[in-house]
């Protein structure tokens, strides 16, 4: 079966702590919360899809609506926040995280094609190779994500009590799993140019071996024409 190197199992293991690192970060509302100090915060938690307000109300005063609860942030009822609500960086955060889960997906399906794959599949090499780049590029789009929302998440430009906002352990998931997923890629890097050298290995040795054989053949041959002319002589 695929796995049955330590390093490809090592990969294996990387990969699926990744993937369920990200998955529930992907999921879960609390990429940014409040620190629990004041009283009566107005923003409580955030996520990905996911605001906890608490009588929140437009900061421009041109509603009078008031938001308390937890909704997604796509939700037709916060229509007249949204400028605030989702600004630029928020939004890159969403589109390159989705991406990277995205291509998780995809590698999640290539991992359980490659634990059910014979090394002796003519496909083996390119299957590990695919893998490895493809958790890469997703790692690329998490740390890209990450870096964005860590840098302006807390910012005093966006949710309300900015000084009392902090980074959640949802984001810690997704900075880990998307720190996890660059080994993880690159062993199953290192597995398809191992596996590509030893089958050159063994092509060689092969062909080396029919070679000998080869010439120890026709040396015979030759050797047992030149006997019968020194006896009729």
């Amino acid at each position: 079966m695929g796995a049955s190197t330590k390093n490809s199992r090592v990969a294996v293991g990387l990969f699926a702590l990744s993937f369920i690192l990200i998955f529930v970060a992907f999921v879960s509302p609390y990429w940014l919360v409040t620190d629990g100090e004041l009283e009566k915060p107005k923003f409580l938690n955030l996520g990905l899809w996911e605001v906890c307000l608490n009588d929140f109300q437009d900061i421009h005063r041109f509603y009078d609506t008031r938001f308390t609860g937890c909704m997604w942030v796509f939700e037709e009822e916060y229509y007249i926040i949204h400028d605030y609500l989702l600004p630029g960086f928020y939004i890159a955060t969403q589109f390159f995280f989705t991406l990277c889960f995205t291509l998780l997906l995809i590698a999640l399906l290539m991992t359980l094609a490659f634990l059910g794959c014979s090394r002796d599949d003519d496909r083996y090499v390119m299957l590990l190779l695919s893998n490895g780049s493809i958790q890469i590029f997703s790692a690329l789009c998490g740390l890209i994500s990450v870096i964005i929302f860590g840098a302006r998440g807390d910012g005093r430009d966006w949710m309300p009590d900015w000084i009392h906002n902090n980074m959640g352990w949802s984001f810690a998931l997704a900075v880990v799993g998307v720190v996890l997923l660059i080994p993880s890629g690159a062993l199953f890097m290192v597995e398809a140019r191992r596996e590509r050298y030893k089958r050159l290995n063994e092509i060689g040795t092969r062909e080396a071996s029919a070679y000998s054989a080869d010439d120890g053949s026709r040396k015979f041959r030759g050797g047992g024409g030149r006997t019968g002319v020194h006896t009729d002589i």
